[in-house]
């Protein structure tokens, strides 16, 4: 399958309503990465001076605070607005941060399988590979959780050409790496459907590839709630795409809690994750089109 018979073009004017419960007008979720990093290997970096060298403490350590610390400050913020989060997992961290796996079940959050380290993509893999990564992936989370995933998002957002399908086979009803709309869609011969997450609002772009600081990103989470809500006429899903390792430092997450604050405080929201968006859109626009 290629990415351009994956899913078709459908303007999004010219969709029938989509309903969310109590008549909300918008879906909001807040997809918080829990990501395990090996320390032989360059990945996601603040400072790329050294994100070759093996090791890299500089890197290494600024990923590794996220869930040694930042992760338990977002957590709390979290809980003082009452807002579960979508977890995305790296299957490798159930082995390595089990009390960051205690807390996320406690609190009822959902799960997503988001591959098996961060240091690993998916681009390139051949389907063999790929299934055995996946059925390995997948296990693992089941075992460590006791619940299967029902989504997906890759790591780095990296896909093959049989990623769909793969996740079909396994199971899975649906997809976070497709960042290309404002609703749940279905994909095209596979009933896996895409939910919206966002490169966009995600504090990794915002702070380490913008630039950007704290006040500006609580302008803009306040902005997009305040702009989708003011616009929307059919049910759409705003995301929040958050790593503890960059929210997490004490002088973002303070502008994180004035940003949930305002979600918290609006009218015509439904707080949620993606699971439940994921399974609302499946009840209610079924792939064959039929309710």
């Amino acid at each position: 399958m290629s990415t351009f018979d994956l899913f078709e073009y459908s303007p999004i004017v010219d969709r029938p309503p989509v309903m969310w419960p109590g008549r909300s007008k918008l879906a909001f979720y807040v997809g918080l990465n829990i990501e395990h990093f090996h320390v032989d290997k360059p990945s996601t970096a603040l400072n790329d001076a050294t994100a070759q060298l093996v090791p890299d403490p500089l890197n290494y350590g600024w990923r590794d605070y996220g869930l040694r610390v930042g992760f338990w400050r977002v957590a709390e913020l979290l809980d003082t607005y009452g807002l579960r989060a979508t977890a995305l997992l790296n299957s490798e961290a159930v082995h390595h941060y089990p009390q960051v796996i205690e807390a996320s079940l406690s609190r009822d959050w959902a799960l997503v399988a988001h591959g098996r380290t961060n240091s690993v993509l998916h681009t390139g893999m051949d389907v063999d590979s790929e299934q055995a990564e996946l059925a390995a992936i997948l296990d693992t989370m089941e075992t460590a959780t006791g619940a299967r995933p029902r989504g997906w998002l890759g790591p780095a957002l990296t896909e093959t050409s049989a990623t769909p399908r793969l996740l079909a086979h396994h199971g899975l009803t649906y997809s976070l790496d497709w960042t290309n709309d404002e609703q749940p869609y279905w994909f095209t011969d596979v009933p896996v459907m895409s939910v919206p997450y966002s490169v966009e609002l995600n504090d990794l772009g915002i702070f380490t590839m913008k630039g950007l600081s704290g006040p500006d990103f609580e302008v803009m989470v306040r902005d997009q709630v305040d702009q989708m809500l003011e616009e929307t006429a059919t049910g759409r899903v705003m995301a929040l795409a958050l790593h503890p390792f960059v929210i997490g430092h004490p002088f973002r997450a303070k502008y994180l809690d004035r940003a949930l604050a305002h979600i918290a405080g609006r009218s015509g929201i439904w707080l949620t994750t993606s699971d439940e968006i994921a399974a609302h859109f499946a009840a209610t626009c079924p792939q064959d089109g039929t309710s």
